[in-house]
């Protein structure tokens, strides 16, 4: 396996299914390291920066995280991103890997220039610590200081001899989760830290993908892209119409036209996966493209979801089909695995 910061994450270590079961019922660590981080100094609004992101920014509490995304003028997604506030001028923005280097000309073009905006991608690594059991885990390494932090808030905690590090209570598994970034130098440590711990085995990024698509949330690339806008994904939520940003035009338009094409969410009745790619078909006519698909390790058979012209309600029958594979599926309301909510859970 290549260093930690690399691009090699292992789709597997133990095998999917054994690490997504085990995320869901211990803790689970990922090598998260590829994703991107740029450092901001910067007052939101006099820089251009809260106009960059769908968010409201401006008024994020000192240690917050909130999620959204940055668009084009079409209002196509660029990316989706996490916004974090340190504190009033300083900002963490973390970013998809493959990304990283559009994002951040994206960003110098439209940031006032007397503003510093750093790339800290290639310092910085990432480890997901992930499942019901995480907090214990993580308590043993932090204290308790990891008690108050709340969903989607972080704090920067001391390790190995005072080394500083950032711990959100954020994830993409829809566990109680925890993502820690720490300098390239101390990640290696951390890593055999907590494998120390027996209820902490790693996971790859394959039992990340299932993990993910059962809670249906996006991938950029897939389930988000250029073509598509966060109304088109049903994640309007995420967009605040009441400030200014690039993208607002076409994208309060469409809100109100309606978009050409939008995310559905489909069950099937056996095992047999949807794939990217795959065809979506009502009664032989061609419907719309599958963007994610897997089987669902703790449903028991296919999930997915995919972009459709038409209307469908929920239970709607669909038939998914690539050359002779033929699975029918259910149109279904998401996500496909219902857990208790993040934000009750400490």
């Amino acid at each position: 396996m290549a260093p930690f910061g690399g691009w090699m994450m292992p789709i597997q270590y133990r095998g999917i299914l054994a690490e997504h079961a085990h995320t869901r019922q211990q803790v689970s660590v990922f090598d998260i390291c590829h994703m991107g981080e740029f450092l901001l100094q910067a007052d939101p609004s006099s820089s251009g920066f809260d106009r960059l992101v769908t968010q409201n920014i401006t008024a994020m509490p000192f240690g917050t995280c909130r999620y959204g995304f940055i668009l084009n003028e079409q209002a196509g997604v660029l990316d989706d991103l996490i916004v974090y506030r340190i504190n009033e001028t300083s900002w963490m923005i973390v970013v998809n890997a493959a990304t990283i280097a559009a994002d951040f000309a994206h960003f110098k073009a439209h940031i006032s220039a007397n503003c510093s905006l750093e790339n800290v991608s290639d310092k910085m690594a990432k480890l997901d610590v992930q499942g019901p059991q995480s907090f214990e885990v993580l308590k043993n390494i932090f204290g308790q200081e990891i008690a108050s932090l709340k969903y989607y808030t972080f704090a920067e905690l001391k390790i190995f001899d005072q080394q500083s590090c950032i711990v959100s209570r954020t994830g993409y598994t829809g566990e109680l989760g925890y993502e820690i970034y720490i300098a390239n130098e101390y990640v290696g440590r951390l890593w055999e830290l907590l494998l120390k711990d027996e209820r902490v085995l790693p996971a790859g990024l394959g039992a990340r993908d299932t993990l993910r698509l059962e809670m249906s949330y996006p991938l950029y690339g897939q389930d988000l892209d250029l073509n598509h806008t966060p109304v088109d994904a049903g994640l309007a939520k995420f967009v605040d119409f009441s400030k200014d940003f690039i993208g607002r035009e076409a994208l309060a338009k469409e809100q109100k036209t309606g978009p050409k094409e939008h995310l559905i969410y489909f069950q099937a009745d056996s095992r047999r996966a949807p794939r990217h790619g795959f065809n979506i078909l009502d009664k032989g006519r061609h419907a719309g493209i599958v963007t994610s698909g897997s089987f669902s390790p703790s449903l028991g058979v296919g999930i997915g979801m995919g972009y459709v012209a038409d209307n469908y309600d929920i239970g709607a029958q669909l038939v998914v089909k690539q050359d002779s594979v033929e699975i029918p599926v259910e149109v279904v309301r998401r996500p496909f695995l219902h857990k208790t909510s993040l934000m009750n859970q400490n």
